[in-house]
C-alpha cells in the first residue's frame, strides 16, 4: 500500500449490520455481512455520512458529492505513481460501464497530482469514470486517506458503507453481488439528510 497525508477524517467502525437493520430482511443483512468480509472491507455504522467534496475532474467537469445524492458510488482515492492502484482502474472502469444506467457512479480522487499527468493516466487506460483533481490534497484530508488505493463505497443514501485500505477484487463475484445489492436498495427519500 503506497503512503500519503494524515486522517482526519474518523469513523467509527463497525459491523455493516446496523447499516441495513432499516433496509433489509435478516437473510439480506447476513448476506450483506458475509460480502464485506469475503472482501475484508471495514462497514460503518448507520449514523454516518461521507464529507461532501466538489472538484473538477482533469476534463474540466465538475463533480460533487451532493450531485450524485441517490447513486451507489465507489469512490476511489488514486495516483498515477500508485502501483497497486493501476490494477484496479480497468476493473472500475468494467464496473462503470456496466452499471451507470442502473444508478452507479465510480469517482476516481486523484492525490495531488496535475491534469495533464490524469490525463494521460486516463487514456492509456481507457478510463471515462470522472477522475476528480485534488491538487491540494483537501478531499484526501476530509476522508482521513492514509494509502493508496482507499476505496470507499458509499450507499444510495449518502452513507459510507464500507471502506477498503489497499487493493481488492473489485471485479470478482463478491463485490459484484454487494453493488447489485446495494443497487437493489432505495433510495433515500428527498430532503433526507
Amino acid at each position: 500500500m503506497q503512503m500519503a497525508g494524515k486522517p482526519r477524517f474518523k469513523m467509527a467502525l463497525c459491523g455493516i449490520v446496523s447499516f441495513l437493520a432499516a433496509h433489509a430482511s435478516a437473510a439480506e443483512r447476513a448476506g450483506m455481512a458475509e460480502l464485506l468480509k469475503r472482501l475484508h472491507l471495514s462497514g460503518y455504522s448507520a449514523n454516518l455520512r461521507a464529507p461532501e467534496f466538489s472538484g473538477f475532474t482533469a476534463d474540466e467537469r465538475s463533480v460533487s458529492l451532493a450531485a450524485l445524492r441517490g447513486r451507489v458510488i465507489i469512490l476511489t482515492f488514486w495516483a498515477t505513481w500508485c502501483h497497486e492502484c493501476r490494477p484496479e482502474m480497468p476493473v472500475f472502469e468494467r464496473l462503470h460501464r456496466e452499471f451507470a444506467a442502473q444508478g452507479f457512479s465510480v469517482i476516481g480522487i486523484n492525490a495531488r497530482e496535475g491534469a495533464a499527468s490524469v490525463r494521460a493516466y486516463a487514456k492509456q487506460l481507457g478510463l471515462s469514470f470522472a477522475l476528480v483533481l485534488d491538487s491540494r490534497g483537501d478531499i484526501n484530508t476530509a476522508y482521513g486517506v492514509i494509502g493508496l488505493p482507499t476505496t470507499f463505497l458509499i450507499g444510495r443514501d449518502g452513507r459510507p458503507v464500507a471502506l477498503a485500505i489497499g487493493p481488492r477484487e473489485w471485479g470478482g463475484k463478491a463485490a459484484r453481488s454487494l453493488i447489485e445489492a446495494l443497487l437493489a436498495a432505495p433510495a433515500a427519500p428527498k430532503g433526507t439528510p
